[in-house]
């Protein structure tokens, strides 16, 4: 099954604080997963910690399943960072911020395993 959902991104606290070591894991836990309300994670069949694939017109990318509640059924959220980055509009309309809210996505539950940073940039330098 697949999810259809608008995707938006920002900034948190967590993300913020791992900015200086985006090599270690403390900065892909705070980054490398997608934010849906517990009825569109029963929709998918998944639980916090799988594996989601998040697909859009730029990219796909893969995260973890994270819970949050107070996101409306539909609306995902992946934090600021390169997992986000690979699927949110490259554009930056001339200001140089790509385009962080509004991306329509198609998410599902995959086996796949998300990358660390290093194999994601790597990944896109192959492309």
């Amino acid at each position: 099954m697949k999810l259809k959902a608008n995707l938006i991104s920002g900034r948190t606290a967590d993300q913020g604080a791992h900015l200086e070591a985006k090599t270690y894991r403390g900065y892909f836990d705070a980054c490398a997963y997608c934010e849906l309300n517990s009825a569109d994670l029963d929709k998918l069949g998944v639980s916090e910690g799988d594996n989601l694939k998040v697909t859009t017109d730029f990219g796909e990318v893969v995260v973890f399943a994270k819970a949050n509640d107070g996101n409306p059924d539909g609306l995902a959220f992946i934090p600021m960072g390169p997992w986000a980055n690979t699927v949110l509009d490259p554009d930056t309309h001339g200001c140089g911020m790509p385009g962080l809210k509004g991306v329509p996505a198609e998410i599902e539950a995959t086996e796949e395993k998300p990358l660390d940073m290093k194999s994601l940039m790597k990944q896109y330098r192959e492309d």
